[in-house]
């Protein structure tokens, strides 16, 4: 049962979508709530020229403070917004460069059984935190829920779509969906290209029943699809208010298998994704 919840905080517009669905989540498990506040400095190891080097590391080490300052001020929202939630919560901060801050909190989201983040994607003038979620993906060993940027929370999750294929990571990412699954109303387990001489989907629709779930199979030939995008049009036909899918892939996310699959949901999905390796 999920009875603690990470969720990622930059102080962008996206915080409180990802607490609208962290205190949800919480409220419905009595479950504890840590925002994990990531404030970005410059990156002073950075290489320094010879000519100027001394002005450059001035000029580094007065973003930093500015970054600092900025981060006291939005420390205090967040605070302050925390103090709000009808949920046990907790705030930690953490001040670094881009790859020190992803790799803290990887190790952070080791100790929670969920950790909430905005679903990569890029956007001018924005941070692109996609190294953060695949640090927690590859190495926090927990579930990762990536929610839509722009998307606040539509009401409680009634429909729940399993993408199954029989890997380790398709069972990873099923057992950590299991509280969501166990909620909802409706649930699919979504086949893809099954193989002729087996039906894949007979033990898992067993798991599920002796969970109290009735699973209905779903089985989808690609044809010229890609994965991903079959994945992504079944979502959208079923108006699935989560995908709960594995995440195949080892360093990069760029370097994703699985026909590109977890590639295109981590940057194109509409809907909410319970992703686990």
């Amino acid at each position: 049962m999920t009875k603690d919840i990470m969720v990622h905080l930059d102080g962008s517009a996206e915080d409180e979508i990802r607490l609208e669905y962290g205190q949800a989540i919480a409220a419905a498990g009595q479950a504890h709530l840590i925002g994990i506040f990531t404030n970005l400095l410059s990156d002073i190891t950075a290489p320094i020229p010879m000519d100027g080097g001394a002005a450059a590391i001035q000029v580094l080490a007065e973003l930093d403070e500015r970054a600092r300052r900025d981060g006291d001020v939005t420390e205090k929202r967040l605070t302050e917004r925390l103090a709000s939630l009808q949920a046990p919560n907790g705030f930690r901060r953490l001040e670094g460069t881009y790859g020190v801050l992803s790799a803290e909190v990887a190790e952070l989201a080791r100790c929670a059984d969920l950790f909430i983040a905005t679903r990569p994607h890029r956007e001018l003038d924005k941070i692109d935190w996609s190294d953060l979620a695949e640090a927690v993906l590859f190495g926090s060993g927990r579930a990762l829920l990536l929610v839509p940027p722009g998307r606040h929370r539509q009401g409680p999750i009634r429909t729940v779509l399993v993408a199954w294929n029989g890997s380790r990571e398709a069972a990873r990412a099923l057992r950590e969906g299991l509280d969501f699954i166990e909620q909802a109303a409706r649930t699919i387990v979504l086949v893809v290209d099954p193989p002729e001489d087996t039906e894949t989907w007979n033990e898992v629709e067993l798991h599920l029943a002796r969970h109290g779930v009735v699973a209905e199979i779903v089985s989808v030939e690609s044809g010229n699809r890609s994965i991903g995008g079959v994945i992504l049009d079944e979502a959208s036909r079923l108006s699935a208010d989560l995908v709960v899918m594995g995440g195949y892939g080892h360093a990069r996310m760029r370097e994703q298998v699985f026909g590109g699959a977890t590639r295109d949901l981590l940057h194109t999905a509409t809907s909410p994704l319970l992703i686990a390796h």
